[in-house]
């Protein structure tokens, strides 16, 4: 039977989310890369004056507004340190399935379950 291959090519420290907005786990596909885009806090419910700034090298994870980006600006000694989650340690849940394309946090037995060529 056939078993997915999961590897890691390269691991990169980033600066993520922070106490009340903690980044979700799990494995996101990117579904959509701009070269700059303007983030807005009031499009995933921080409220009206929440932030609104520029972002270089946007890369959208999820249709509910989780994005990978570059800064402008910011204090390099933070990078990679900073915030208090990770995508596999985060205090968040899990990315729902259908917040983007995320069904690769589905296990893969549910995914045999599910699929037209499962052998029983």
């Amino acid at each position: 039977m056939w078993q997915p291959v999961v590897r890691t090519v390269k691991s990169i420290p980033i600066t993520d989310g922070g106490p009340k907005t903690p980044t979700y786990n799990g494995q996101m596909v990117i579904s959509e890369k701009f070269t700059r885009t303007r983030m807005d806090g009031s499009t995933v419910g921080f409220g009206k004056d929440s932030y609104e700034l520029d972002v270089p090298h946007a890369m959208r994870l999820s249709t509910s507004g989780t994005f990978a980006h570059g800064r402008y600006r910011g204090d390099l000694s933070v990078f990679g340190r900073a915030g208090t989650s990770r995508v596999k340690n985060s205090p968040e849940r899990t990315v729902n399935l259908d917040n983007g394309r995320n069904g690769w946090n589905m296990p893969w037995a549910e995914q045999q379950e599910g699929s037209a060529g499962r052998t029983s």
